[in-house]
């Protein structure tokens, strides 16, 4: 198994879960090695300083440390379903996301941390990005037009993550659209595989094949 990539992750992380998903739907194995982020082992910091996750090792020591790289490679290997061709990662969607809409999830979902604002009103000033993702689904099913695209891939882990730190909340919630959008990735066989759990990596061990093989060629 030593041929194949090797890939740091750790199951729950929003950032790890695009890429596995992209890795997944693009056909290409690696070696999942599944890190604890309180104890990382000396490998993923040796390969990767910033120590976050996911970290993809290629076969020849080059390095891939950040998710929406780790998509590209992977997708522009292999696309069958098409995610390039209906949105490049380059996008203004992605950008929002990763920056506004991420700084106030992470104020949302850990308000403890933050007592400057209460978690309603954190999460009020995340509702600006989710309105304008509503907005879009109002007149596409998808955010690149009439099929999944690598830029819904993207944002869909951060979308579950908001809609998951107060799941009542979100039933109720103005936004039908995203909430379809969400529903339909959740009930995917591609969600299913990427959400596998694996024990912990530990030094020595060789790591486990992923995807597994009866998971290949899948549709979404």
């Amino acid at each position: 198994m030593t041929d194949l990539p090797v890939l740091y992750s750790f199951r729950r992380c929003p950032y790890a879960m695009r890429a596995r998903m992209a890795l997944v739907a693009s056909g290409a194995e690696v070696i999942l090695r599944e890190v604890q982020l309180k104890d990382k082992p000396p490998e993923l910091l040796a390969a990767s300083p910033k120590a976050t996750v996911p970290v993809l090792v290629l076969p020849d020591g080059d390095v891939i440390e950040e998710s929406l790289a780790v998509m590209q490679w992977a997708l522009e290997r292999h696309d069958p379903l098409g995610w390039l061709a209906q949105g490049t990662l380059d996008s203004d969607w992605i950008r929002e996301c990763d920056g506004d809409f991420k700084h106030w999830l992470d104020h949302y979902k850990y308000a403890e941390r933050y007592p400057e604002r209460t978690a309603e009103a954190y999460r009020k000033c995340a509702e600006g990005f989710i309105q304008k993702l509503e907005d879009r689904l109002c007149v596409a099913a998808w955010l690149g037009g009439e099929a999944a695209s690598a830029v819904d891939v993207a944002l869909f882990p951060f979308i579950r993550q908001f809609a998951g730190v107060d799941a009542s909340w979100w039933q109720r919630s103005p936004y039908p659209h995203l909430q379809m959008w969400l529903k339909s990735w959740l009930n995917s066989t591609l969600f299913s595989i990427i959400m596998v759990k694996y024990s912990r990596w530990e030094s020595g061990q060789a790591g486990v094949r992923f995807p597994p093989a009866s998971s290949h060629r899948v549709t979404a």
